[in-house]
């Protein structure tokens, strides 16, 4: 049996893809960031040595996959333990932890976490007042300082360890995303020419099925994209890689329209053929040109996506749209009922173009 080994080439490539892997760099970083607070926690002075594991749990909160989302989520952490601790320093002022009174603590601090302002730091509301009631016990006031003291160090380590450490920078995965929406169309459209130019009415395929799929898919880029902002903000690599997601984020506006169009055809097709969800009609006469004109924005989209569109297919496409219009001109003698699904497609057809056409015409190679 023949085996193939990697060059130290292909090696090298493949270990720096599993290294900057987001989840296993975060993981890195973090147990890295633990380690160094478990060290410093026993030189915080006072009381606060006495509780040293409080250092790693603020690591741990600090650790988030960008920089700017660690820094929100350590200060909302934060804000709900002094929000909790100040809920049961009221008890033990003016009485004794008891059944009720600790009770009490936690379903105000519950109430207290439906602030959204809060975010991540809800949660930690109750369960402040909670340990400093029932693990700090009569030691109470030494126990909130260790606790917001080593928490506060473990944040503090675990912001410098993802700042000075590759902080990440997500607008590679964002662009991967996009493409991969820019992708998913470009097939679809593609199927949809070819269930046209078959047999009709085609058997039931895949692609009738595919609407959610590709509304998902234009989530997951608004989601991906919003990622890679945030990983800019307070991000010094953001300066030595500087990107401009505005243009992206006018791309994913263009996509999703186109998503919203492709659908609406899809339904139109799938109405035509089987008679769901809604029954009409489509004479074999208008699918030739509706065919050109769906294949013909097929090749659009991934031009696009390969990076080379060009304005010679955007005419193209104009046009095809423009021969979808005109054929039902010409068979207009057919009636409405007869020409209403290939009107609707037609229709589809010229507001895609009408949707992607500033971002192709701004991405054509000079």
């Amino acid at each position: 049996m023949r085996t193939h080994e990697l060059s130290p080439r292909a090696t090298g490539g493949l270990l720096k893809a599993v290294i900057a892997h987001p989840r296993l760099l975060q993981a890195v970083k973090t147990a890295i960031g633990v380690a160094i607070a478990w060290k410093l926690a026993p030189l915080m002075p006072g009381v606060a040595d006495d509780y040293p594991y409080y250092a790693p749990l603020g690591v741990i909160v600090a650790s988030f996959p960008t920089l700017m989302g660690s820094i929100k989520n350590a200060a909302q952490i934060l804000a709900g333990l002094v929000i909790g601790i100040g809920l049961a320093a009221a008890v033990i002022i003016f009485s004794e932890p008891s059944v009720l009174t600790v009770s009490l603590v936690v379903g105000i601090g519950i109430l207290f976490g439906g602030i959204r302002q809060l975010g991540a730091g809800r949660e930690y509301v109750p369960i402040a007042g909670l340990f400093v009631l029932i693990v700090g016990g009569p030691n109470a006031d030494g126990y909130s300082i260790g606790y917001v003291s080593q928490m506060s160090l473990g944040i503090v380590v675990g912001l410098a360890v993802n700042l000075l450490v590759a902080p990440p920078l997500r607008v590679s995965a964002a662009m991967k995303e996009l493409s991969r929406l820019r992708e998913a169309l470009g097939l679809h459209l593609g199927s949809l020419a070819d269930a046209l130019d078959g047999s009709w009415p085609p058997e039931e395929s895949e692609w009738s099925k595919q609407g959610a799929t590709l509304a998902s898919t234009s989530t997951a880029v608004r989601r991906a994209l919003a990622e890679a902002d945030e990983s800019r903000r307070v991000n010094p690599r953001a300066r030595i890689r500087p990107h401009d997601l505005s243009t992206d984020y006018d791309d994913l506006a263009a996509l999703e329209n186109t998503t919203f169009y492709v659908r609406d055809l899809t339904d139109v097709l799938a109405g035509a053929a089987w008679g769901t969800p809604v029954p009409v009609e489509l004479p074999d006469v208008l699918r030739p040109p509706l065919s050109a004109a769906v294949r013909t924005m097929a090749t659009l989209v991934s031009e696009w996506d390969d990076g080379e569109p060009s304005l010679d297919t955007l005419t193209a496409a104009e046009e095809a749209a423009a021969a979808v219009t005109l054929a039902i001109h010409d068979h207009r003698e057919l009636g409405a009922e007869a020409i209403v699904a290939a009107s609707a497609a037609a229709l589809d057809l010229t507001r895609m173009i009408a949707a992607l056409s500033p971002g192709i015409t701004r991405d054509v190679p000079a």
